[in-house]
């Protein structure tokens, strides 16, 4: 995938808040509901996911803090 510029990140917002009337407070519910549901799915897909040549090695599907302020920044 791709790293996204700022022009697509931008044009993401702008499509997002058009999609809930402008309403900032309506849009970020909504996404913060689909992070719990993909969380959810990631979760159930886990248990069904091999440990790897490790063995006992586990995936983690959670960002960092200092992951995510890097994505935050990179903008």
């Amino acid at each position: 995938m791709l790293p996204l510029t700022k022009e697509d990140i931008d044009f993401e917002v702008r499509a997002a808040l058009a999609w809930h009337g402008d309403d900032a407070h309506e849009t970020v519910a909504t996404l913060l509901e689909d992070i719990r549901h993909l969380r959810q799915q990631l979760a159930r897909a886990g248990t069904a996911i091999s440990r790897g040549i490790g063995r006992g090695s586990v995936r983690q599907f959670e960002r960092s803090i200092e992951t995510a302020r890097n994505a935050a920044t990179s903008c």
